[in-house]
């Protein structure tokens, strides 16, 4: 049967809208592909091998670059605010889903609301919080007893001297990224059929057990919310420019300061017209940082795409 002639009309009319997102992205990659070329030209690969970050103003033969501090510390910083916001998010799924009796509606629509709240709030007022009160408490009452206690361990070795270091941005943005995975998780938890919940409370399943189950179908869900928050850190600036405490050094102690690409972006492209070849080096790693965006989201899509498949 042939489709309608006014389905095709409202097909075509939108289709320029929702066109215009690729076209943007491709816009942005292709702007930074080509300003990236002459530190590609200039540095090579070396740009991720190395951790140096020396620009000379008036001689561009003496500037050098080498961005592996600021990139480990972005995968570092994500990989640890990823795996914690996890446990929260899924925590929270089960409180406001298997905890809280369906005659209190309230109260599971108030859970969602102001998750949905922590989703809109500004970065810049998670990185004043997290400046002002997150990174003091840790200091005294997380940092010193880790070092004091297990400072043989490599990544609590280094005498924590102030509260703005790695462990800190990876905490807030913990914080930042729970309420996207929960946002995921919560979806797919509410579309498993009532006749896989009634199979599991069946066999006489603990609560425990019963959610256990529940994630084990939505398995692909918890991954893909995990991509997409790991997308969604490794991204984040303002938040993470005031808490990581922005020093040039490799993260192999979660205690000291660091960096991150977004950071040092933040920080040095005002200046960077002043110095040869640092826009075009700053360029380069914006463009890594919307390919690991896009492939970790595009990973989390199709992860979810599972997830609709199974349920």
């Amino acid at each position: 049967m042939a489709e309608p002639r006014h389905d095709k009309l409202f097909y075509y009319t939108l289709l320029p809208f929702a066109s215009t997102s690729l076209a943007i992205v491709l816009l942005l990659a292709s702007i930074l592909a080509v300003n990236s070329l002459p530190a590609i030209e200039r540095y090579g690969l070396s740009l991720l091998t190395r951790n140096v970050w020396s620009p000379v103003e008036l001689d561009p033969e003496a500037s050098d670059y080498g961005l592996l501090a600021p990139l480990l510390g972005t995968l570092v910083t994500a990989t640890i605010a990823t795996m914690a916001s996890i446990p929260i998010a899924a925590s929270l799924v089960y409180v406001s889903e298997e905890v809280l009796p369906a005659r209190m509606l309230r109260v599971r629509s108030a859970i969602s609301i102001l998750v949905d709240v922590m989703a809109g709030m500004p970065t810049i007022v998670y990185g004043l919080w997290g400046a002002l009160v997150l990174a003091p408490l840790l200091l005294n009452y997380v940092y010193q007893p880790l070092n004091k206690y297990f400072g043989f361990i490599p990544l609590f070795a280094c005498s924590p001297y102030t509260g703005l270091n790695i462990l800190t941005a990876s905490l807030l943005l913990s914080i930042m990224i729970t309420p996207f995975v929960f946002a995921v998780v919560r979806e797919s938890y509410t579309q498993i059929p009532l006749s896989y919940r009634e199979a599991s409370l069946s066999l006489g399943t603990t609560k425990y057990e019963h959610f256990r189950i529940m994630l084990g179908i939505i398995k692909p869900s918890l991954i893909a919310g995990a991509l997409l928050g790991f997308g969604r850190a490794a991204s984040e600036t303002v938040a993470v420019t005031l808490v990581v405490g922005n020093a040039f050094n490799l993260p192999y102690c979660l205690l000291s300061p660091g960096y991150t690409v977004s950071a040092l972006i933040a920080n040095q492209f005002n200046n960077a017209p002043l110095y040869p070849y640092m826009e075009s080096v700053l360029l380069f790693s914006g463009a890594i940082l919307l390919l690991l965006g896009l492939v970790s989201n595009l990973a989390g899509l199709i992860m979810l795409s599972r997830v609709k498949a199974r349920v």
